[in-house]
């Protein structure tokens, strides 16, 4: 297939996804989970034993696209919940991609891009790598994402990210548990691709099931928890304190929240 928004290459025993709007700092856009979800789908039914997923550029993914963050203001109802749910499938297809999958991080990855990056098996980043969880910046919810954050660092550390929004740096994610490794930059794809052909070297089939059993292990209660966070994430979408994020973010002016 063809992609407007991303590169999908095959060799060895992987594939490689990388984010390509480089101008754009990669950021989200609708075009770009289309593009995300074809690929995977594509990369899913190839011969490729592993998944290695990057970005174009200095940036890893920066959030969410500044054009379809304006079109967010008006949406009716109906319209919200199917833009949160697009998402949510999105990063849920991701968390439960049957082959093993590596997030090769160069550079920032924020909002919705931090979410990518820690939804995969693996997370490799640069030194120079920065993470946040900054939706409550602007007015959003980080909804979605908590439900998988929660699984990966408890609550304490979650509170933590998602109350705050705070930036931060690979080494403290590494801490976290949430980056497993640190390569200078030069060596990153390098060190993606020889984790991927060392995961290559186990049975197909028992990394399947393995990973079957993982998802499977809290599959009802994770389907729970995302149908809820998809509502959350459409409701707040509705209030003047989401409208007035949005608008100050674009406006570059410290937002005037009115708690409505």
């Amino acid at each position: 297939m063809n992609y407007k928004t991303l590169q999908l290459t095959f060799a060895a025993q992987a594939a490689t996804i990388t984010l390509n709007r480089p101008d754009k700092r990669n950021a989200i856009s609708y075009e770009l989970i289309s593009d995300l979800c074809g690929a995977l789908e594509e990369v899913q039914n190839s011969g490729a034993r592993a998944l290695i997923l990057t970005g174009a550029g200095k940036a890893f993914c920066s959030g969410m696209d500044l054009e379809d963050l304006k079109a967010l203001i008006g949406r009716s109802p109906k319209q919200n919940l199917e833009d949160s749910e697009t998402m949510a499938r999105l990063f849920q297809s991701l968390y439960e991609f049957p082959k093993p999958t590596i997030a090769a991080v160069n550079g920032s990855a924020i909002a919705g891009g931090t979410g990518l990056a820690f939804l995969c098996d693996f997370t490799i980043a640069v030194p120079d790598a920065k993470f946040g969880y900054t939706e409550v910046r602007i007015g959003f919810v980080p909804a979605i994402v908590s439900t998988f954050l929660l699984r990966q660092v408890g609550e304490k550390v979650a509170r933590d990210l998602l109350l705050t929004g705070r930036i931060f740096k690979a080494e403290e994610a590494l801490k976290l548990g949430l980056v497993n490794e640190i390569v200078a930059p030069e060596n990153l794809l390098g060190r993606a691709n020889a984790l991927a052909i060392q995961l290559s070297e186990n049975s197909p089939l028992s990394l399947l099931n393995t990973k079957r059993l993982l998802t499977e292990h809290a599959r009802a209660e994770l389907d729970r928890q995302i149908e809820a966070a998809v509502r959350e994430n459409a409701g707040i979408r509705e209030s003047a304190d989401f409208r007035e994020g949005i608008e100050s973010f674009l406006e570059k002016r410290k937002p005037q929240w009115t708690g409505r």
